[in-house]
């Protein structure tokens, strides 16, 4: 891949590489449910098949399992028509007497997470994905839900993912987080070229708007919006046992989603297609991270992505946004 000097981090296609439809790869590892390799094998294929040339991945995801399956099929793959991103701040370490359901994965390794965010941790954790990857580079490493660890993220993290670009052993770098005041601060102290928003940019939560997406736009920073469906939410708030941020709904909150839902049907609109693709409005998103665990679902995220979405209920969303149902 081809890179330029004078933009941040020395970064220019790979960044609209990443989009509109990142596949995403916590499920591959186990998330809520087990899964066998051959349905994550048919899954990426089926990705793969529709045009899906992004990835994401990371050592949470079912400690390693997600890495190692992603690695597996893009091992067929050639190397220059697809980007990858991986994610550093947990080591993983084998250990016979680990569960192999924690932290929200199911079946997998015998490992324990470790986080590290310092600079020898970054180093090795890069390292150790490439070999589960199968890889001599990662298109983009983000650092990984640094909020408990922030000011290690800043001072050791960063520069370490800074240097690990101009080794070419990463392309990019940025950081993925749920919490928009975390962005915040690694845009503004380091060298990044990404940032990851879960949550935060969807149609119930638009936190990222206020300060995140603007400071993004005026550092040269691309943004990925992830979790654009709120848990599961936006894409079915009739449904039971809803979740909103990885907890159950809150009444209010599933009361503004079935309001936005009734809107996109009065169009004809499935709910999760504009929810989709409501970040890609924004200029600075290049990409939106799905989830989509099976074939299937992979298949329905790609139609979704096509779905017309009149600017009549573009502008009607907007209004019941601006009425108080959504988040800021």
């Amino acid at each position: 891949m081809t890179t330029a000097s004078g933009s941040p981090g020395g970064m220019t296609s790979e960044r609209a590489a990443f989009g509109p439809f990142v596949q995403g790869g916590a499920a591959f590892g186990g998330l809520y449910e087990a899964v066998d390799d051959d349905s994550v094998a048919a899954a990426l294929q089926a990705a793969w098949d529709l045009g899906v040339r992004a990835f994401d991945t990371a050592p949470h995801y079912g400690v390693g399992l997600s890495e190692e399956r992603m690695g597996r099929f893009l091992a067929g793959q050639p190397r220059d028509e697809f980007v990858l991103s991986t994610k550093v701040g947990r080591l993983l370490v084998d250990d016979e007497t680990a569960p192999t359901d924690a932290e929200g994965f199911v079946g997998t390794p015998r490992r324990r997470r470790v986080r590290d965010y310092s600079r020898d941790g970054v180093r090795r954790s890069i390292e150790e994905s490439l070999t589960r990857l199968g890889l001599d580079r990662v298109n983009l490493a983000l650092i990984h839900d640094p909020e408990d660890y922030l000011d290690e993220a800043v001072a050791e993290a960063a520069p370490a993912l800074s240097e690990l670009r101009a080794e070419g052993a990463v392309d990019a770098v940025g950081v993925g987080t749920n919490f928009v005041e975390v962005a915040l601060r690694l845009v503004r102290e380091a060298d990044l070229d990404y940032v990851m928003i879960a949550g935060r940019y969807t149609l119930l939560d638009r936190r990222a708007a206020q300060e995140l997406l603007p400071l993004c736009a005026e550092r040269g920073v691309q943004v990925l919006a992830a979790g654009v469906l709120n848990s599961g939410l936006l894409a079915d708030p009739r449904a039971d046992n809803l979740y909103f941020d990885y907890r159950p709904a809150p009444p209010e909150v599933v009361e503004r989603a079935r309001a936005l839902q009734r809107s996109c049907e009065e169009h004809g609109v499935p709910l999760r297609a504009a929810a989709l693709q409501f970040p890609l409005r924004h200029p600075v998103v290049t990409g939106v991270v799905l989830g989509a665990g099976t074939a299937a679902a992979a298949r329905d995220s790609h139609e979704q992505l096509g779905v017309e979405v009149p600017e009549s209920l573009w502008a009607e969303l907007e209004q019941l946004h601006a009425s108080g149902l959504s988040t800021d």
